[in-house]
């Protein structure tokens, strides 16, 4: 595998659950860092529910590979943020035998 051009700069989030205060809870993203990737777009369908459009896209995101412990390396859990657009984390692996890069495939999803 040749290396891949890290390009883009995203800003890996974590979902923070916070109780209300009356015995329910909301959610909240909170930034680990920001992580230099590539990003290859997959495949795209439109999906949508009561009258409202949505694209979504498959995305394969490769980045460098982070220590198991690091607190940057990506998790399903987890989503980028680049800009106004979020990339939801599906599924996690490495890229090649070497363990120098990762692949995360991730969706992104648009109103249209």
């Amino acid at each position: 595998m040749s290396a891949p051009r890290l390009n883009r700069a995203l800003v890996l989030e974590t979902r923070d659950i916070i109780a209300d205060g009356a015995g329910g809870q909301h959610s909240t993203w909170s930034a680990l860092g920001t992580v230099w990737a590539s990003i290859r777009s997959l495949t795209g369908r439109e999906t949508g529910s009561l009258g409202i459009a949505q694209s979504k896209v498959g995305l394969k995101i490769t980045l460098r590979a982070a220590p198991h412990a690091s607190t940057l390396r990506p998790r399903p859990d987890q989503r980028f943020r680049e800009g106004a657009r979020i990339y939801r984390i599906t599924a996690v692996a490495e890229a090649e035998p070497a363990g120098r890069y990762l692949v995360c495939y991730a969706s992104e999803e648009v109103a249209a």
